[in-house]
């Protein structure tokens, strides 16, 4: 798909005032794509915009609350912390039917944010499907890519994106958002999956602080690839 191509696609990241969430935006807006960022306080979303736009030197983001994000987009992104995750879905349920939602979520249990936390419905995006329901269609992806390598959107990102997800089109899709923003997707199975990927998000944070690093991601060795 090329820049031009992306042009048709409008992209939607609720949530995206926050660290990843706008990293992302900004990436996917320079690769052409139309993004909105969506907050629960559209005046909280303009601003960023604003903010943003202004760093790039030209319009490429615009603000909305978060329904009005999700009905305007064909794909729409989860960039939430897990204790808002369920009442935002709940909010743009009706306006997610028959579209792909691209969950970053990770469970964490403040403030023990460095163990592993496994949640009631096994994964977040689990939790996420369980909400949504089968019109649908739940991709997880961006759970081990940290935001400080994302805020220079011309910085090469050292990381492997592992996309979950139970439909296969879905999951191309959200494997061509990765590579617009940078990074190497790879197909990891069923959205079954995502408990193990999400759970590797602890572990780095772990890793962080032990080695005094800001942004350590993971690399899948022994596949091919140009990025």
């Amino acid at each position: 798909m090329s820049d031009a191509d992306n042009l048709m696609m409008t992209v939607a990241v609720l949530g995206g005032t926050g660290k990843e969430g706008s990293g992302l935006a900004v990436r996917w807006a320079l690769k052409g794509y139309r993004v909105l960022i969506g907050s629960r306080d559209i005046v909280k979303a303009q601003e960023k915009c604003v903010e943003l736009n202004s760093a790039l030197d030209g319009d490429y983001l615009v603000g909305m609350d978060n329904y009005s994000a999700a009905a305007e987009a064909d794909i729409v992104v989860l960039s939430v912390p897990y204790n808002a995750q369920k009442s935002t879905l709940e909010g743009v349920r009706s306006q997610l039917n028959g579209k792909v939602l691209v969950d970053l979520t990770v469970p964490l249990a403040p403030p023990d944010v460095r163990t592993v936390f496994v949640p009631e419905g096994k994964s977040a995006a689990l939790e996420s499907q369980a909400v949504l329901g089968d019109s649908v269609r739940v991709v997880a992806a961006f759970q081990n890519v940290s935001a400080e390598r994302l805020k220079d959107p011309n910085a090469p990102i050292d990381c492997d994106v592992l996309v979950c997800g139970d439909d296969a089109k879905a999951k191309a899709e959200v494997i061509r958002l990765v590579e617009a923003a940078g990074m190497r997707g790879l197909d990891a199975g069923p959205l079954a999956n995502a408990v193990a990927v999400e759970a590797m998000t602890p572990v780095l944070l772990y890793i962080n602080k032990a080695y005094k690093v800001k942004g350590s991601g993971i690399r899948i060795t022994g596949i091919e690839s140009e990025l």
